[in-house]
């Protein structure tokens, strides 16, 4: 799709451009992996020893605590499938190493979700065949194409993905994958909260370009590019988890919990009493963040 560009009530349409070359695209991610993903970054080009004798692009964290393995694509015969799959096999052997450096980097001792770790690969385009391959895996594999245009605009969009539920596909790494699923975590909270969920749940798919995360054991996870709440689900509560603790919130529902967490920063609480439009109102806030 072409871009333009307004100046004066004209319209220019942008030329696109590209890196020097793959090491410059990726320094451009892992200088703005957060505002990009929602991903914390860990490591550049991380050792996997002698024996396996490669390096990981890039590591991260994502907000719900799970391992990012990104891999960046740029000839058209590099089979970056194969590649980012075993790195993601090595970093599960590993799981020390990936603990250290995260310790390392953040300066504060948190707990990893290994139920979910995910692989991005990002190039300027994927073939049919790629396509077809990750769509016969059940892994959690993200397929994103950038473009370079003049005046410094840069765009990046998702092409594809396979989820580890998908029963249909095929594992290839020996990666132990939850097996949540949304009923899951509702059996956790009571019938009348588990009717207050559905009704916002409602309202959130039908907000564009938007995806559930329900296979995760901390809850499940709404996100665009990045995720912008999370439902964690209690007897008599649920906790929802928002980006910013400041929002248009007369009520005063939404909690400061930054110094608790480093991707989400506001919680709410909701219960039998809480007013779902209300509610609905914050999310849909903290989602546009994201836009």
């Amino acid at each position: 799709m072409p871009i333009f560009q307004i100046y004066n009530n004209k319209i220019k349409q942008l030329k696109t451009t590209n890196f020097k070359n793959e090491k410059e695209l990726q320094t451009l991610i892992e200088n703005n992996l957060e505002e990009i993903f929602g991903i914390k970054f860990i490591a550049s080009e991380f050792p996997t020893g002698e024996k396996h004798g490669g390096r990981i692009d890039t590591l991260g964290l994502d907000e719900n605590n799970s391992p990012v393995i990104i891999e960046y694509k740029w000839g058209e015969s590099e089979s970056v499938i194969n590649q980012g799959l075993f790195y993601l096999d090595w970093l599960v052997d590993h799981k020390g190493d990936f603990q250290v450096a995260v310790e390392k980097k953040l300066g504060k001792k948190i707990k990893i979700d290994w139920s979910q770790p995910r692989l991005i690969l990002i190039a300027r385009s994927f073939s049919k065949y790629d396509k077809y391959a990750i769509n016969r895996m059940s892994e959690n594999i993200e397929l994103w194409t950038y473009a370079l245009y003049e005046n410094g605009i840069f765009e990046i969009n998702i092409e594809g993905s396979s989820q580890a539920e998908n029963k249909k596909g095929k594992r290839i790494t020996k990666v132990e994958y939850a097996n949540h699923d949304l009923n899951y975590h509702l059996n956790k909270t009571s019938k009348e909260l588990r009717q207050k969920f559905y009704e916002i749940r409602e309202r959130i798919l039908e907000l564009p370009n938007v995806q559930e995360k329900a296979e995760q054991k901390n809850g499940v996870t709404y996100k665009t590019t990045k995720s912008f709440c999370r439902f964690d689900f209690k007897k008599n509560s649920i906790n929802l988890l928002l980006r910013s603790p400041k929002y248009d919130d007369p009520k005063k529902l939404v909690k400061d919990i930054t110094s608790f967490e480093w991707g989400y920063k506001g919680l709410v609480k909701i219960d039998k009493e809480s007013d779902v439009d209300y509610i609905f109102s914050l999310i849909k806030q903290s989602y546009e963040e994201t836009l």
